[in-house]
């Protein structure tokens, strides 16, 4: 295997620590795949100027990345005070949802930005504020208000994020301000949409409707944040291009205990049907403001990368942190040494039950048979490759050859695929044997390999798959 390899991928996300165009490089050097941009709070300005930024930067590190544009979704937020209200345990407190209502003048409140909320709660229902620090009853409510008890107290804010743990909130998935976003992510080519607070797989059909009446062919990432989507995981899973498991909202939503199951569950599942997966948040939280992560966020990592899934995810670590550029290098430090111990012992390929994943099998355990073996691939739009992918070869890596740039990108989430343009393709002799050539010279194989090569040929009136063993000369 290439020295120079990670299979797992690393998204960085993006904010005042690393927006700059020296940083960019740096982080694109460092072996950052997928640049996200968090839509919650962008201006499309900014939005426009940054993805321009980030292609330049790929351009001077001479590493294409892909970027992900993540959309804010339907949520629920307390309202603007002038000073922060300090909650005690047991206190009355009233949530307000119309705004300049009537209101008990010995009970505090905090109006909250959606309206239909009355109807959507029940009494005995738990209310959870500011990431589930404060935590209160519901004991009545009315067309106006829904009143409270405190009981885990803490200092509200302005503008404070509401869970409710099992409630099933009837806000659009896709809002109109997502729909303002995707148009700019759109216009400026991201490669892929991450819709919030994905809860059933026809919020997905309602993004991937838009994007194609729009005219796009951005990849959708559905986050599982809360529990209708664990209720409906698998119709979710096989809706989407992607999963990402958002550990952030979704370890307020449901029990702590039942995270750890659930990320693993949503892991093997994806890999069952051969779709990439995501493990985003609090992966090396403690970084934010530390230069080192604690042994149980490296256990943490080391975890997500056990379970195979294709990416891990830095936040807060690489928005706001003091530490960017080591939080890249301890994920990909800790993810090689991990992939070196899963090559020693590795599993068979994955069993799937389509005629064409039973041909990437074979051209995966034929790879197994070769020490030093490397996958190649020709793909138009990344279906071959991420074929091959879902069989999690151990040791040989996939060399995934595409003439379509917008198809490399979406290859970077994709776990053991590195992408390489080569157009346009032509006759099939001519184009193994220029890819060879582009190959030796990139220095990602050498005399003596032995190619695995993946492809479709033309054969009278149908295409048929096809797998040869080549030694490098």
């Amino acid at each position: 295997m290439p020295a120079n390899l990670r299979r797992t991928k690393i998204i960085a996300t993006l904010g005042p620590a690393t927006e700059s165009e020296e940083m960019l490089v740096k982080l694109i050097t460092a072996g950052v795949d997928v640049v996200r941009l968090n839509m919650a709070h962008a201006k499309h300005d900014w939005t426009r100027m940054i993805i321009r930024r980030i292609r330049a930067a790929s351009k001077i590190a001479g590493r294409e990345v892909a970027i992900m544009m993540d959309i804010k979704g339907p949520e629920i937020r307390t309202g603007d005070l002038e000073v922060p209200i300090e909650l005690k345990p047991g206190e009355i407190f009233d949530f307000t949802v119309k705004p300049g209502g009537e209101r008990d003048a010995e009970i505090r409140s905090v109006d909250v930005n959606y309206r239909d909320l009355v109807n959507d709660i029940k009494v005995g229902d738990t209310v959870l504020v500011d990431s589930g620090l404060i935590r209160l009853e519901v004991l009545s409510k009315d067309d106006a208000h829904i009143r409270c008890r405190v009981l885990t107290p803490g200092s509200l804010t302005s503008r404070r994020h509401i869970n409710l743990p099992g409630v099933k909130v009837n806000l659009p998935s896709f809002t109109q301000k997502d729909r303002g976003d995707t148009l700019v992510g759109i216009e400026e080519g991201v490669d892929f949409i991450a819709l919030s607070f994905v809860r059933e797989g026809h919020d997905v059909d309602l993004l991937r409707l838009f994007l194609k009446e729009n005219g796009s062919r951005a990849r959708i990432i559905a986050k599982i944040e809360d529990q209708s989507a664990i209720d409906n995981l698998d119709d979710i899973i096989r809706a989407t291009d992607v999963l990402m498991v958002a550990r952030g909202d979704l370890g307020i939503e449901v029990p702590l205990q039942e995270l750890p199951v659930i990320q693993r569950r949503a892991v093997r599942l994806c890999l069952s049907i051969g779709r990439p997966v995501i493990i985003a948040t609090h992966m090396l939280e403690s970084m934010i403001s530390q230069p080192m992560p604690s042994r149980a966020e490296i256990t943490d990592v080391a975890n997500a990368v056990y379970e195979q899934a294709d990416c891990v995810m830095l936040s807060g670590e690489t928005t706001i942190g003091k530490y960017p550029l080591e939080c890249v290098s301890i994920l990909d430090t800790i993810s090689r040494r991990v992939e070196e111990e899963q090559a020693a012992d590795f599993p068979e390929p994955a069993v799937f039950i389509q005629e064409r994943m039973k041909v990437f099998r074979a051209a995966v355990v034929l790879a197994n048979e070769f020490p030093r073996s490397l996958i190649v691939v020709f793909t138009r739009h990344g279906t071959n490759a991420a074929g091959i992918a879902a069989h999690r070869p151990p040791r040989a890596p996939i060399l995934a050859i595409t003439d379509s740039p917008e198809t490399l990108r979406h290859l970077k989430i994709v776990r053991s695929v590195e992408p390489f343009l080569l157009a346009p393709f032509g006759d099939p002799e001519a184009t193994i044997e220029r890819a060879t050539a582009s190959l030796l010279k990139l220095g990602r194989i050498t005399p003596g390999d032995k190619l695995v090569i993946v492809s479709d040929v033309q054969a009278k009136d149908r295409r048929i798959d096809s797998i040869q063993l080549r030694t490098v000369e």
